[in-house]
């Protein structure tokens, strides 16, 4: 399944398969991702808490203990709010390959750490990242859905999506014989989300919060896993009872462009072309169908959106005898992107169909305090707090035909 055309297309296992990292129990292990927050909403403020110890290492099994360069006090935007999302740069100091089997992170200070996010950058992002990093006053930099690095971006193909804490979260763990593979130079970009409701919005406490990898050799019984991600357009429009500028569809991807760049703001066209559509479907939902050009195993997936998402599905061959549904998030949370393993894998290849569907909210603007003082605007793909993604990132292996 590929279009080499595509930004969203280059995952491969040297660069986006980390992202599996979640639960790769459906190939046989005994990893057991984390459960929801109890309190879980759409966007819900959660209070913190610690993570449990991790399992005993197996034979042949490393940790690599690593911690934020140094204590950080969050601050609110400017402009109000109670959240801040900072990236910080955590370099693992790999000389030699390595696969990662199981990965923990530990908020120091969980009166402020609401969610987190790892992602891994190899060695041709290392660069972007480093110069983000030395450009920005303090320690690392503001960021939101990503690593906000141009060359080191997930939706790119150019990171990897390592692992999603939120309060309550234990190790996740591989199964010991299915690995990532982490060059040489790659580094960790660490986004946490700090939620200061408590204090009414006040800078209060630092943080230093710590991230553990379980590393191995590997051996030449490991399996490489991939990741394919499909994605559908978003055509959001505002509500009947607002208005502005950006309510219109061709402001709001000029307003995307200006802020991300060209290739940024052309997604939303380059979607509906193609999806087979002859222009845009304004709507709450949309889909779209990639066709699977080449074998492999499905194991599990996880869906990704912004703070507008309600819902998300990927379905295999839908209005088939063989129809199935292989992703199903019917209430989405932006705090809490688990990875979900499929009852057991799943063989697909040529001939077969992916079908991705989302659902958005333009009604959410008022509940997220993160959106509550921005204007209303016409939704379309973008990488920024007010724009939306509709993906399904699914985990896979490779096969022979």
């Amino acid at each position: 399944m590929t279009k080499p055309d595509r930004p969203l297309w280059k995952f491969r296992a040297g660069t986006m398969a980390l992202v599996t990292a979640f639960a790769v129990a459906a190939c046989g292990s005994d990893a057991d991702n984390s459960a929801a927050p109890s309190t879980a909403g759409p966007h819900s403020a959660h209070a913190g808490g610690s993570s449990a110890p991790p399992r005993p290492l197996r034979a042949g099994e490393r940790f690599a203990e690593l911690r934020m360069a140094e204590a950080y006090t969050p601050a609110p935007p400017e402009g109000g709010g109670s959240d801040e999302y900072r990236c910080q740069v955590i370099d693992p100091g790999l000389t030699r390959t390595a696969f990662l089997t199981g990965t923990q992170f530990a908020p120091e200070n969980v009166a402020i750490a609401h969610h987190a996010i790892m992602y891994a950058v190899p060695p041709g992002g290392a660069a972007a990242v480093r110069e983000q990093d030395a450009k920005t006053p303090g320690l690392g930099w503001q960021c939101f859905g990503g690593t906000g690095v141009a060359g080191a971006e997930v939706e790119e193909g150019d990171a990897a999506w390592v692992d999603t804490w939120a309060p309550g979260a234990t190790e996740t763990l591989l199964d010991q014989d299915a690995g990532y593979r982490l060059e040489p130079g790659s580094l960790l970009v660490l986004q946490i989300h700090y939620n200061l409701l408590a204090t009414d919005g006040r800078p209060t406490g630092s943080d230093r919060s710590a991230v553990r990898l379980r590393l191995t050799d590997g051996t030449a019984q490991t399996r490489e896993l991939e990741t394919w991600s499909v994605d559908a357009p978003t055509d959001l429009p505002c509500t009947a009872d607002e208005s502005g500028p950006l309510c219109d569809r061709a402001a709001s991807i000029a307003d995307v462009t200006k802020r991300f760049g060209p290739d940024v703001g052309g997604m939303a066209d380059r979607q509906v072309e193609e999806c087979g559509r002859g222009g845009p479907k304004p709507g709450d939902t949309q889909t779209c169908d990639h066709e699977v050009e080449a074998p492999m195993t499905l194991f599990a997936g996880f869906g990704h959106m912004h703070m507008l998402g309600r819902a998300l599905k990927v379905e295999l061959n839908p209005g088939t005898p063989k129809a199935m549904v292989v992703l199903d998030v019917p209430q989405f949370d932006f705090d809490n992107q688990r990875l979900l393993k499929l009852p057991a894998p799943v063989e697909v290849g040529p001939g077969d169909t992916l079908r991705v569907t989302c659902t958005h909210d333009a009604g959410l603007r008022r509940q997220v305090p993160q959106l509550q003082k921005l204007p209303p605007r016409y939704v379309v793909w973008g990488d920024g707090t007010s724009d939306e993604m509709c993906t399904g990132i699914m985990t896979v292996s490779p096969r022979k035909s």
